[in-house]
This record gives structure tokens, sequence and C-alpha cells, in this order.
């Protein structure tokens, strides 16, 4: 929808394609589904769920038997972005490593992005 030709519009590191195929393979699911949704302080969220099938307009990108599937609507907000897993000793969990993002809150769970030209400015 928001691609470029011959372009992914977000990259997977080999931890996060592991991470991703593991928890494929555990619910037996297409891929992993990735969106936005409104919350948080600084105003969106990304979202994460297995899913069974891509729907229509979806964008599915595949990196060593794991496949990410973006919904339609987080595309031009994604495109870019580098998906992560990072091991800790505290935490684990996926990064999103995304250009996009203008501010984010502190805890790193919510993100925002400047309003697309000739959209109306959120209140």
């Amino acid at each position: 929808m928001f691609a470029i030709p011959g372009t992914a519009p977000v990259t997977i590191t080999a931890q996060a394609a592991a991470q991703i195929a593991r928890l494929m393979a555990g619910k037996d699911a297409f891929g992993l589904r990735i969106g936005l949704k409104k919350g948080g302080c600084a105003g969106m969220e990304y979202t994460m769920e297995l899913a069974q099938t891509p729907d229509a307009n979806e964008e599915v990108v595949e990196k060593d038997g794991a496949r990410v599937i973006i919904a339609p609507m987080a595309q031009m907000f994604l495109f870019g972005t580098e998906i992560d897993y990072e091991t800790g000793l505290l935490e684990s969990g996926f990064r999103f490593r995304n250009p996009n993002v203008t501010d984010a809150c502190g805890c790193g769970e919510s993100v925002r992005f400047e309003p697309l030209e000739g959209s109306r400015a959120q209140s």
C-alpha cells in the first residue's frame, strides 16, 4: 500500500526473526501482525498479535521463516522501521527503531508521529 517497489517496508533483525519464528511455531500461526492504536502518554502504541492469515491490503515481510504482517493503517507510520528483539537481565522484548517517531514516552511504550500534511491537527 505505501511500499516502494523492491524495498521492504520494515526490516527484521536475525534475533527478531528467530523469536517471531518461535512464536509462530508455538501457536501454529501464519505470522506476527503489527499495528498502531491510539493510547499511551505519547499518543500511539504499537500492537502485536499472532495471526492465522493476512487480511486484504496487509503487507507481509518474511525473513528466515518469520513473517511480519503490517496492518494497512500502520504501514505509512512503520515504513523504514527496524524490528529487533533484545534480551536483557531484567527484561526481554521487541524493539521498534522507527525513523518516523517524533517523540516517545520515558518508558518507551508509546510514540508520537508528526501529523500528515493536509490532515487536521489532533487536540
